[in-house]
């Protein structure tokens, strides 16, 4: 809970709102709501929970559970999100549609809750690049991609401009763009401490900035959404403003359900959305749909000279038992790690090694050890694995924990070999099983710490 909020800001605000600033201000004085995202291709329940009005898979939880303490969360079974974000689902659903294959990037993609999304919004043949510029957060992006356990995606390592490199290369940027948070007041204190009228000024420059870098990546009629979690119309309408005055734009517009509680923002050409706690079941959040109208010339990247390095064939009748072939998957080697993605994007992630910083593209599979492989935790998590072929384990949730935390377990053991360990038939990572003993093969970068009480 609020007790004060900072005086330039409380100022802006009862003069935007008017009459309702009490209820604003009101909204702040209680917990925030608490919801989660499904896995649709993990979670083949309805799931618990009210559904969120502006999302298929979106659900609000009435308490806020332990959710380290929960291995369906680790096996990626769902995603912790607030819920005013999800409304990007929107944009797919009215105007975008599933049918077509598209290249989309987002951009400020960390921790990736719109980048999980946006893989459960586009078809397999779509391929998302899923970008964040400070390498600590980029790993963290990366784990929450693998536990999604989709294989359309390449996760970057890249600031911004770097995207200039790809003319015209995207159907879809996504930019939620680093702001001054008011919207997470409520939500994160801290981010009202470190609120300041000079801060907003300084994240509406950096906004610009940003958009400037990646509008040359859009396609001709290419979409760009552009949200942020503050209300300040420096940061929103009046960067919406700068765009239209600098490029040729349509921004879009999308149907809204009256008892949404969404306001509708349209002045002087440009067309956005607002979302207030008082008025919504979510935090701050504005969004906005910008069709670019400008003609950009698209990359030739049909005639790419091949870099990959491709697994030996030794190697590849390993992998074929270990993966579905629901696919034509190309299987590449670097250094020692074995890595696998649809082959009809091969040209795509080529033409991105060239010009990003990957950190991953597909799925990991295996590392080589002495000719032998040992298959890496994001090939347990992948919606390709093929289970079948290995002895499964399940597990308790008090044993599933002890396997989170990399702790020895001491259960009943199958087959010598690497076997699956799942929580209620789900997934959630490896043991190797020797003859007396098994190996945790669980990430010790990702091991959790907190003790279940």
């Amino acid at each position: 809970m609020i007790d004060t909020f900072p005086i330039a800001f409380e100022s802006r605000m009862r003069h935007s709102l008017g009459t309702a600033w009490d209820l604003f201000a009101s909204a702040h004085e209680h917990s925030s709501p608490v919801a989660i995202r499904i896995n649709p291709e993990k979670y083949k329940t309805e799931g618990p929970g009210q559904r969120v009005p502006w999302s298929a898979h979106g659900r609000y939880l009435s308490e806020r559970p332990v959710f380290t303490l929960d291995p369906l969360l680790h096996g990626g079974a769902y995603y912790v999100q607030e819920a005013s974000s999800m409304f990007l689902e929107q944009v797919f659903r009215q105007i975008v549609g599933p049918a077509q294959p598209l290249t989309l990037l987002d951009l400020c993609a960390a921790p990736g809750g719109k980048s999980t999304h946006l893989l459960s919004l586009v078809n397999r043949e779509s391929l998302l690049v899923a970008n964040e510029v400070i390498r600590s957060r980029a790993t963290i992006l990366l784990e929450n991609i693998e536990k999604w356990g989709s294989n359309n995606v390449v996760v970057t390592n890249n600031d911004p401009q770097d995207f200039q490199r790809l003319g015209g290369f995207f159907d879809i940027v996504v930019v939620d763009a680093p702001c001054s948070g008011e919207g997470l007041f409520r939500k994160d204190p801290q981010s009202m401490k470190e609120w300041s009228a000079d801060h907003v000024m300084l994240c509406s420059k950096r906004q610009r900035r940003v958009v400037s870098d990646v509008w040359p990546t859009l396609k001709e009629d290419g979409i760009l959404i552009y949200s942020t979690c503050t209300y300040s119309t420096l940061e929103n309408e009046e960067n919406l403003k700068w765009l239209k005055s600098a490029s040729n734009v349509e921004f879009l517009s999308l149907r809204l359900e009256d008892d949404w509680g969404i306001e509708t923002i349209a002045q002087d050409g440009i067309i956005g959305y607002r979302f207030y706690p008082h008025r919504v079941n979510g935090e701050g959040f504005f969004m906005a749909v910008i069709r670019k109208k400008e003609k950009h010339h698209q990359p030739s990247i049909g005639n790419l000279k091949k870099t990959f390095n491709t697994a030996s064939k030794k190697i590849m009748e390993q992998l074929d038992h270990w993966i579905k072939d629901d696919e034509d998957f190309t299987f590449i080697q670097r250094e020692h790690l074995l890595q696998f993605f649809s082959s009809r994007h091969r040209q795509a992630i080529e033409y991105l090694t060239r010009n990003l910083r990957l950190l991953s593209a597909g799925t990991f599979a295996a590392t080589i050890k002495h000719e032998k492989l040992i298959p890496e935790h994001a090939l347990a998590l992948s919606l390709h694995v093929r289970q079948e072929n290995f002895a499964e384990i399940s597990l308790t949730r008090t044993e599933a924990l002890q396997y989170l935390r990399k702790e020895t377990l001491t259960i009943a053991l199958p087959q010598r070999g690497f076997a699956l360990v799942q929580y209620e038939k789900l997934p959630i990572g490896w043991v190797n099983v020797l003859q007396n003993r098994l190996n945790n093969l669980y990430p010790a970068a990702w091991r959790i710490r907190m003790v279940d009480r």
